[in-house]
């Protein structure tokens, strides 16, 4: 029976926390940073294979005897440590708002 009680708390308490301004603040600062740099990510990966497959744009020389291609490919491990390090750094800003719920938790409890 005290299990029932639990988790019918726990719901309510997770009801008010989702409707709280600060959560919503955390849920909209995410969105904004990680569905453009999804679209970013995805758009670049997956722009070596088709430019590859279907166009010969990237079979230029670059220097000797490399082309563009294999340029682009290197770009895209940058292009990796680069998101993550932004991430890292953004994720910080993350757990402050998250930090924030949990306070505002703890007070209305």
């Amino acid at each position: 029976m005290e299990a029932r009680k639990i988790t019918a708390s726990s719901e309510t308490d997770y009801g008010s926390i989702v409707q709280s301004s600060s959560f919503q603040k955390l849920l909209s600062e995410k969105k904004k940073f990680i569905i453009p740099i999804t679209i970013f990510f995805f758009c670049f990966y997956f722009a070596l294979p088709i430019l590859t497959s279907y166009s010969t744009v990237l079979n230029n020389k670059f220097i000797g005897s490399i082309s563009w291609a294999w340029v682009f490919a290197f770009l895209q491990f940058v292009m990796t440590w680069g998101l993550c390090m932004l991430y890292s750094k953004k994720a910080a800003k993350f757990d402050e708002l998250a930090e924030k719920v949990v306070k505002e938790r703890g007070t209305n409890e």
